[in-house]
């Protein structure tokens, strides 16, 4: 066997292999006798078929069988001789031969690019110090009440805050459009429900009040025939609603469904909760700058072959949150090339960061994983004991470890900086 590869790209290899006709004819002829031996051909008793009469019948299928596999395992066999690592499959396209004397194909592939990491302690990661103050505590049980509010209604011209419930019909140059329309909707003035020029008409209404106003849409407004359009509205006023917030007190705390240690147990449990998604962003806040520094430092090729593959997988996980069968229907696959791109660029400098510190999992780590995913779960430990015997879970779960045991050391290794930040701002950026 001849091996001759060529580079024709950064990544792309052209392998040109050459398998001696002897070989092939050998093997043609073995499994001619072996045909031989069975075939049932009209004419003649089994086994006394004329080896020329079995060739005429069957040559022609084993050859193209017998290349198919020698062609497989010449390539494999190529592969390792030219000490290469492919990315993917190849595309194998045979030579026509005028001599017969030998046979020949070309193997066109990508290998995997060499990582060699730099600079990784050059990666700059500046971890927020999150405060959580008494006017954050404070504004996160005014959300929490809100969520338990009721609404009482009054008398009285309405205001920011208020739920206004009315009729309305919308108008486009004297014709009704679809959704246009309205009966008893309510809406709250200053959550941004409606557009802004809708919320304006209804603030300063009472119950009765009946009147007619313009509403600018925006130009980017969802609904073509709408965009940039000024609209008439007509409205009638059912009723103005006051909110009503529960007293910060045990009654609280028990809508919450905290049975024992009143509203201090509840602020307290608010408070944890407070510090668990300031840690939970920060984690990832962190994570984010570890990555893209990673990327920076450390500038690689991608395969198409992988990217393809990432591509495929990132639309048919976004088919399965928009709930599509159909693979008609899915969003197109390019749609995902630059975030499978950059999947596939991380995958690899984190695998060579894993290599490079030789990181591995053991047993206790991947138990306390688990334990950390169903901790939230009432049977907890139960869950926890029917993931461990499983071994596809199991088998998930190591990689994961495995990449933040990665991104661990690199935070250890970068330049770290600190930053003190209050939660409300932090949460909100």
């Amino acid at each position: 066997m001849q091996v001759k590869v060529e580079s024709t790209g950064k990544l792309e290899r052209r392998m040109r292999v050459e398998l001696p006709a002897e070989r092939i004819d050998q093997e043609v002829d073995s499994r001619l006798k072996s045909v031989g031996r069975t075939a049932k051909i009209k004419g003649f008793r089994p086994g006394k078929v004329p080896p020329k009469v079995v060739r005429q019948k069957y040559g022609k299928q084993i050859r193209e069988e017998v290349l198919s596999e020698l062609m497989q395992k010449s390539y494999t066999a190529a592969i390792v001789e030219a000490k290469l690592n492919p990315a993917g499959g190849p595309q194998i396209q045979p030579e026509v031969s005028t001599d017969n004397k030998n046979f020949a194909y070309t193997a066109t592939f990508e290998i995997m690019p060499e990582v060699e990491l730099k600079d990784l302690n050059k990666i700059k990661i500046e971890t927020p110090e999150v405060t959580i103050g008494k006017k954050d505590v404070d504004d996160m049980l005014l959300r929490l009440r809100k969520q338990k509010a009721t609404w009482e209604t009054v008398d009285r011209k309405s205001a920011d805050g208020d739920r206004v419930v009315v009729d309305f019909e919308g108008t486009l140059k004297g014709e009704a459009f679809p959704g246009g329309t309205g009966s008893e909707v309510p809406v709250v003035l200053g959550q941004g429900q409606m557009l802004p020029d809708f919320e304006k008409g209804l603030t300063g209404v009472a119950a009765g009040d009946e009147k007619s106003f313009k509403v600018k849409f925006p130009k980017d407004y969802h609904a073509e025939d709408l965009a940039g359009k000024k609209v008439d509205f007509a409205i009638k006023t059912h009723r103005v609603e006051e909110e009503i917030l529960p007293p910060v007190d045990d009654k609280l705390a028990e809508l919450f469904e905290v049975a024992e240690g009143g509203i201090d147990k509840f602020i307290e449990d608010v408070k944890e909760n407070m510090n668990r998604e300031a840690e939970a962003k920060v984690k990832n806040d962190v994570r984010e700058q570890i990555m893209d520094g990673l990327s920076e430092t450390n500038p690689i090729d991608v395969p198409n072959a992988l990217k393809d593959q990432e591509m495929h997988s990132l639309q048919h996980e976004a088919m399965q949150r928009m709930g599509i069968e159909d693979h008609d229907q899915a969003p197109p696959k390019e749609n995902f090339a630059e975030a499978a791109e950059k999947r596939v660029r991380l995958g690899l400098l984190l695998s060579q960061v894993i290599s490079d510190q030789k990181l591995s999992v053991d047993n206790d780590m991947v138990r306390a994983r688990v334990e950390e995913m169903c901790a939230s779960y009432e049977s907890s430990a139960e869950m926890v004991e029917a993931y461990m015997s499983n071994p596809q879970i199991v088998q998930q779960v190591e990689p994961m470890i495995l990449e933040q045991q990665a991104i661990d050391w690199l935070a250890e290794n970068g330049k770290n900086t600190t930053k003190k930040v209050a939660f409300r701002e932090y949460m909100d950026s």
